[in-house]
């Protein structure tokens, strides 16, 4: 079992060889194919014409990717660690929409969710180490968790106290009928993205909207701060793109010899 596993896990998990190689061409383009069915489906000229015919491609795809998905679950010595992992949880997600939609109709739409399984055409076209850079962002993302955190809590602090203001100084006869729309009116407004739908009339109500824009200028370079010092302490940092047997997970130091994640030796022949 443990010799059929392995090669399970060389074929499906690395891009080395043919096999392996392979194996993920034809995933990719049974991936493409997948998500230009959902696409196709949309159009309502070719529903009307084709939406059998897209419907019964769409449950073969299902299936398909169904088996794969099991096949990944046997070639890991840990498959509940693989299955919590990021490409564990997107290949379970490329799979329920299609179970969903018997239940709840037009949920087969959520399927295109498949794309980011294309995110594997880098080990196939021997860009892993674009695969190691997007660990690093992932790590520095996770190390600037607490301090965004705090930081969109303060944000938010500040969007409900606006609005407040602005219910009281602009009033229900200027489109600030409530206290929710007026906080509404506060974020769009700090994030610069200006729809325009509700503005202030009055001179003190455009005193603070200005006060608030120049405020949202500064705000938005904060969390670009914090992510770039985690960055640089990340990019330190040279991360390997080989799978775990284990689990599947990759993203190790290059001198690791045990999995980052559930502990498994890298190499097959080890305990």
């Amino acid at each position: 079992m443990g010799g059929f596993r392995a090669r399970l896990h060389t074929i499906i998990f690395e891009a080395d060889t043919p096999a392996g190689k392979a194996f993920d061409v034809a995933l990719l383009g049974a991936i493409v194919l997948s998500v230009g069915a959902v696409m196709l489906e949309s159009v309502s000229q070719v529903r009307t014409r084709y939406g059998h015919v897209l419907h019964a491609a769409e449950w073969c795809f299902t299936l398909l990717f169904a088996v794969e998905y099991v096949l990944r679950l046997v070639a890991v010595r840990r498959p509940l660690d693989y299955a919590r992992s990021f490409f564990g949880i997107v290949d379970l997600m490329a799979l329920l929409p299609s179970f969903l939609s018997v239940l709840f109709p037009g949920a087969q739409t959520l399927l295109v969710v498949r794309v980011l399984r294309l995110l594997r055409v880098f080990r196939i076209l021997k860009l892993g180490h674009l695969l190691g850079q997007a660990e690093v962002l992932l790590t520095a993302l996770r190390a600037s968790r607490p301090k965004i955190t705090v930081f969109l809590g303060t944000v938010l602090t500040i969007d409900v106290i606006m609005g407040a203001v602005m219910y009281m100084v602009e009033g229900e006869e200027n489109g600030f009928d409530n206290i929710p729309r007026s906080m509404y009116w506060a974020i769009v407004t700090m994030t610069t993205v200006g729809f325009g739908d509700i503005t202030p009339k009055t001179v003190y109500g455009q005193l603070i909207a200005s006060v608030l824009m120049v405020m949202g200028y500064g705000i938005i370079a904060v969390p670009t701060g914090i992510v770039s010092v985690e960055l640089a302490a990340a990019t330190r940092q040279r991360p390997d793109t080989q799978a775990c047997p284990g689990c599947g997970t990759q993203g190790h130091d290059l001198d690791a010899r045990f999995c980052k994640r559930c502990g498994t030796a890298l190499d097959w022949k080890g305990p």
